[in-house]
């Protein structure tokens, strides 16, 4: 007999043993070390007890991805105050309304910022449908929250797609977007392990404006491309008048403080059709644009 012919488990499983057991009124008290280990949740959130916690943390979005078929990724990064077009002219029509001219001056900001969404909405929407119509399915990876990380995953939504969903615990709680593939909508409470998640199976970066935690993103990118922690792939930075106002890359070179031709880990996109035909140049992406 093969081992797959063996009609049962020889032994229960977890969930199994779980469901079945018996109390014990003398031990099961408060304060009792009864409890199996791997159900007893105080025992699991002790501080001590971090480093399974961290192992558990990595070890769950990889095994599901694993099961939902999701092998190559293309990431998307940006701000979650970045609003759609519709919202923002909303936004302007309420503040044109009141006759309050910060809010005005606000509102009009932001909707010239919402071409952003538009644009990773766009992106996402022609990198899910083209490389599905090649055969190849490349699935969208966001942070899973509002702003550019709705516009990605609604993107690919709206296309009959799957896309990740990153989400991360922070104090003001971060609400996953409607548009994530409910399977691949995942929770993290380490930052650190949520971005080995976004690169691990990524293909390309495609990075948006955006705050603080944007930056440390695309930093921790490019220094693990730049220091070979990691392999080098396409990193798009949607927006060159954004992007060179916040970061000198001159200043960079001429002080020595990054190598010439560090400048070229990156390149400036502004178009979502622009940044798919950068994607489809790339030698490291023919797997997925050959038809």
């Amino acid at each position: 007999m093969k081992p797959t012919d063996v009609p049962t488990r020889n032994f229960p499983t977890a969930r199994e043993e779980c469901r079945t057991l018996q109390p014990h009124p003398d031990y099961d008290a408060p304060g009792s070390s009864y409890e199996l280990a791997f159900k007893d949740e105080a025992f699991l959130l002790r501080q001590d007890m971090r480093p399974v916690r961290m192992q558990l943390e990595l070890m769950k979005p990889e095994v599901v991805q694993n099961e939902q078929g999701v092998t190559s990724t293309i990431v998307i990064f940006g701000s979650a105050r970045i609003l759609s077009a519709d919202a923002a002219q909303a936004l302007v029509a309420a503040a044109e309304a009141s006759s309050d001219e910060t809010s005005l001056r606000i509102a009009r900001n932001k909707l010239e910022m919402s071409r952003y969404y538009e644009e990773a909405r766009r992106f996402a929407q022609i990198a899910t449908a083209e490389s599905a119509a090649r055969g190849r399915p490349v699935v969208i990876a966001t942070g899973g929250g509002p702003g550019i990380m709705e516009a990605g995953n609604r993107g690919a939504y709206e296309v009959g797609g799957k896309s990740v969903g990153l989400n991360i615990v922070l104090p003001h709680e971060q609400v996953p977007n409607p548009y994530i593939t409910p399977e691949l909508c995942f929770r993290f409470h380490y930052f650190g392990l949520r971005k080995m998640h976004f690169l691990m199976r990524a293909l390309a970066l495609v990075c948006f404006p955006g705050g603080f935690g944007t930056l440390d993103e695309l930093f921790e990118t490019l220094t693990l491309i730049q220091t070979g922690k990691s392999r080098r792939r396409p990193i798009l930075l949607f927006g060159r008048e954004f992007w060179t106002r916040l970061i000198n890359v001159e200043l960079l070179l001429e002080t020595g403080m990054i190598s010439p031709g560090d400048e070229k880990l990156f390149h400036y996109v502004e178009t979502a059709e622009e940044a798919w035909s950068v994607l489809e140049a790339e030698p490291e992406l023919s797997s997925i644009t050959t038809p």
